[in-house]
């Protein structure tokens, strides 16, 4: 992503963003924060200015073959909230494999390789458990 600061804190680079108002904010302390002041989507921007911004931000494109396959605001929410997450995304080791696969060019291949990890995978069935809650 982005190397914006986080518009939250100020003070650390920015990992997420908002998925309603699309406000950079770095962890889910902050994401709390920011959504103690509801926020709403930002208005539709004018064609040329649009285009202009999609031609300084380049951002890896997010694919999703099936809408009904994407998380809604409640399940990143439930995600966002959830004590087992937080303390898991504390281990050094799997915040080393989310980084290579978010940097990564190659994001499947990559996920393949961070699946043969225990950590990774015992943080993919955390968030599989909380998603279908």
């Amino acid at each position: 992503m982005g190397s914006k600061k986080c518009e939250v804190c100020d003070e650390a680079k920015s990992k997420y963003k908002c998925p309603n108002c699309f406000i950079p904010y770095c962890s889910s302390v902050c994401f709390k924060k920011h959504k103690e002041i509801p926020c709403v989507k930002p208005e539709p921007a004018s064609e040329e200015k649009l285009a202009s911004a999609q031609a300084l931000h380049v951002d890896n494109p997010i694919y999703v073959d099936e809408p009904s396959e994407a998380l809604n605001q409640s399940q990143l929410e439930s995600i966002a909230s959830s004590t087992e997450i937080l303390e898991a995304i504390r281990n050094k080791e799997l915040q080393k494999l989310i980084c290579n696969l978010d940097d990564s060019l190659d994001a499947e291949n990559e996920l393949d390789k961070a699946m043969e990890k225990e950590e990774f995978r015992i943080f993919s069935e955390k968030i599989l458990s909380i998603i279908s809650q």
